[in-house]
């Protein structure tokens, strides 16, 4: 992670809701968030994994830090609203918002309200908990709306399948194994792209900027959960992948940074604003993706 004067953050003193905060990526994102003196409200699944990391992120800024804990299964939309709901009654005042849990799954799986889990976890939810926190948002005057995405989202090539939402055509032979899984990861990852820059579209004028990031290959726990072959194929890419800190530099510099160096709906990789792929860039889509989100979110 980059060296700083901690003492000159602008992130000190603000409050900052981070999802997948409790490994990879988001953990140490919010331990270096939390050196630079910010007010952090970290959202997981398990209550037991997010008390260890406060206590954690608490003995690193000290044990007056505000570090709350929000409960929220991202694979289950009501989930993701009562979280907002808690945290709407609990802070007054949300200054910057990072979607950053996100999973991939090897088999097609359906949440509870009938929502290909990929595409539920990784764009449905960060979406709507997004929209619902976004007038709290706009009322701190200057906030930031920072989600993380891939360069996987290349894997994408031809765009999001609008008309096979539910992955039934993803996960069918000869598809299947990681061809069929990684083309929807890599969907998710591009709808991440295009919901930034309509979001960014949506705010302008308001005083709040929306950004996303390409971590780099990041050696984390991510995809251990999908069985033997996945696993053995993740420790290889480990050797070639970058610390979780590294990871987490770009995600740290888009909250951190001074306001004018961070453009509205715009793609970053290593503190650079970075073009993404052809059909990350269509406007339409993203209308589309849009409208799209809207109705499946209304459940």
């Amino acid at each position: 992670m980059m060296e700083l004067n901690h003492s000159k953050s602008t992130v000190r003193g603000k409050n900052v809701i981070i999802t997948g905060a409790t490994s990879g990526i988001g953990f140490a994102a919010a331990k270096e968030l939390a050196k630079r003196g910010a007010n952090l409200g970290i959202v997981a699944r398990n209550r037991e994994k997010a008390n260890e990391v406060k206590s954690q992120l608490k003995a690193i800024a000290g044990e007056n830090a505000v570090v709350d804990v929000f409960l929220a299964d991202m694979a289950s939309l009501p989930s993701v609203r009562q979280a907002a709901a808690d945290i709407l009654e609990k802070w007054p005042k949300i200054d910057i918002l990072i979607n950053n849990a996100g999973a991939m799954y090897m088999t097609r799986k359906m949440t509870a309200g009938g929502v290909e889990m990929t595409w539920a976890v990784n764009h449905l939810s960060p979406f709507l908990f997004t929209n619902l926190l976004l007038d709290r948002l706009k009322e701190s005057g200057h906030a930031r709306v920072i989600t993380t995405a891939s360069h996987g989202h290349k894997m994408a090539g031809k765009g999001i399948r609008f008309d096979d939402l539910s992955a039934k055509g993803h996960y069918s032979f000869p598809q299947s194994l990681f061809g069929g899984a990684t083309r929807r990861y890599g969907e998710t990852k591009l709808a991440n792209i295009m919901f930034t820059a309509e979001l960014g579209r949506r705010l302008e004028g308001t005083g709040v900027k929306a950004s996303c990031y390409d971590p780099g290959l990041v050696a984390t726990n991510f995809n251990q959960d999908n069985g033997m072959l996945a696993r053995l194929t993740m420790a290889v890419m480990k050797r070639f992948s970058r610390t979780p800190e590294k990871g987490a530099e770009t995600l740290v510099w888009l909250a951190d940074s001074d306001e004018m160096n961070v453009s509205n709906g715009r793609y970053y990789r290593d503190m650079q604003r970075t073009i993404p792929s052809v059909p990350a860039q269509n406007e339409d889509a993203a209308k589309r993706l849009w409208t799209i989100s809207e109705e499946q979110t209304r459940q």
